[in-house]
């Protein structure tokens, strides 16, 4: 048994979800997708599955289960995952060398803000689920390299991972999955109208400055939710997707945004806002990075969560050290263009990535200004709790490493039905049939995808 952790060299796979579909179906197998490592910020794929430990959230109650233990704690959520987390050796060559993987719902943040309780919870899922690794598959498709990384409870055990993990993977017989229902949506336009009304009139009154509005789409199904992630990734590609197994529940995710990234104690987050859909015509495809690059009304939008994200890391970055160093660049994916700023900083040594992530969560980006007010406003208004949706999906390594995604571009599965959200941020220039079209464009992956999988 390897006392210690150790990196073990294994043959590059450009395509890992071929490794992964082997253990895609077991309880708490969870893969972290660069998205076939077609953008600039996709560069490592992670897989894991057989968790030392899981902690799993239901309102103020965490369940704990350390291998064959378990206890329930009403302790804050981020220290419960914190104190799973022993310092241990760190091989620079990966980005994760064991540790913490999972998701953390939108609606975790009701144990950090006092929020109202109006909205139906209709997800009954949990708020946060994750898992503890003690090893994990990298893959870095920069170097074209893949590594077994970690410990294993025997010798005899982690031979048996080099043995599976080297081998060329044989053709895996992949599932069906079949929506059987059309796709619903929470809001009609008229619905939508309304509550854009009511953010507006906030607006106006000072109340805030943006408020992100959502509608969730929902429809029935069955089948093998790997089988329907498998072709989310074709379609619509992304640097920060993941496919989790949790048990229950099947988190499905092509985001294209980072929410935050600690490495080496430097800090990085890169929030969205502002879109246009793409076209398939070159000319008219230039014409609306153009027309993104030079919106008063996006350029407005994108700097108020800057600003946001800024006061955020400050909390737990040296004060001195907070920059922007890119603002307004435009990020390109398969079916939009999204305006992209970057804000970075030092976390200050008396803290650890989880203080950051607690600080910052949920992420501004997806709440509006100010963000308090902003989630109240958010609760008034949409019909439903948003579970996973605008949450993140994160990692935090034993070695204090941290990377994160803002859970957009998400499916949600568990009890024969699959869910997404899209929405947008409103602010003062907002245009009620644009923002209410911005939400098709953000949901049209998504629902080409139920479409192809639709039964007649």
């Amino acid at each position: 048994m390897p006392s210690t952790p150790q990196l073990y060299s294994l043959p590059y796979l450009l395509d890992s979800a071929r490794l992964f579909s082997a253990i895609a179906a077991q309880p708490w197998s969870i893969f972290l997708d660069s998205g076939l490592a077609e953008k600039r910020q996709g560069r490592y794929d992670i897989f894991a599955t057989d968790p030392l430990c899981t902690l799993i959230t239901h309102g103020a109650e965490t369940q704990v289960c350390p291998g064959n233990n378990t206890y329930v704690s009403k302790q804050d959520p981020f220290t419960l995952v914190k104190q799973q987390l022993t310092a241990q050796k760190a091989f620079p060559e990966v980005p994760f060398n064991g540790g913490a993987i999972g998701y953390f719902a939108y609606d975790l943040g009701r144990q950090l803000e006092k929020i109202p309780k109006l909205t139906v919870d209709a997800e009954h899922i949990p708020d946060m689920a994750v898992g503890v690794y003690q090893w994990a598959v990298v893959v870095d498709h920069q170097e074209q390299k893949s590594y077994l990384v970690g410990c294993a409870d025997s010798d005899q055990q982690w031979q048996a991972l080099i043995k599976q993990f080297s081998a060329y993977p044989e053709a895996v017989t992949v599932g069906e999955f079949q929506v059987t229902s059309s796709v619903q949506a929470n809001m009609s336009e008229e619905s939508y109208a309304q509550a854009f009304a009511k953010i507006k009139k906030y607006l106006q009154e000072g109340d805030c400055y943006q408020v992100n509005l959502a509608q969730r789409f929902v429809a029935n199904c069955q089948g093998d939710p790997w089988a329907a992630y498998q072709q989310l990734r074709k379609i619509n590609s992304a640097p920060f997707s993941g496919y989790l197994n949790v048990p229950g529940v099947q988190v499905l995710s092509s985001s294209p945004e980072r929410f935050l990234k600690v490495f080496q104690g430097r800090v990085e987050t890169k929030p969205i806002k502002g879109t246009r859909p793409r076209k398939e015509n070159e000319q008219e495809n230039q014409q609306q990075i153009d027309a993104l690059q030079n919106s008063h009304k996006d350029r407005a939008e994108n700097v108020m969560i800057v600003d946001l994200l800024r006061n955020d890391i400050s909390k737990n970055c040296i004060p001195s050290s907070v920059k922007v160093p890119k603002l307004f660049e435009v990020e390109s994916y398969a079916t939009v263009h999204h305006l992209v700023s970057t804000v970075t900083g030092r976390l200050d040594e008396k803290y650890h990535a989880l203080d950051l992530l607690r600080s910052c969560f949920p992420g501004g980006s997806i709440t509006g200004a100010p963000k308090i007010r902003a989630m109240e406003v958010i609760e008034e208004l949409e019909p439903n709790r948003r579970g996973v949706y605008c949450g993140a999906i994160a990692y935090i390594g034993f070695d204090g490493n941290m990377d994160s995604n803002i859970a957009i571009r998400t499916l949600v599965h568990s009890e024969h039905t699959i869910r997404f959200w899209a929405g947008g941020g409103i602010v003062n220039d907002s245009v009620l049939e644009e923002e209410y079209q911005e939400c098709f464009d953000k949901a049209a992956a998504m629902l080409s995808l139920l479409a192809q999988m639709q039964v007649s």
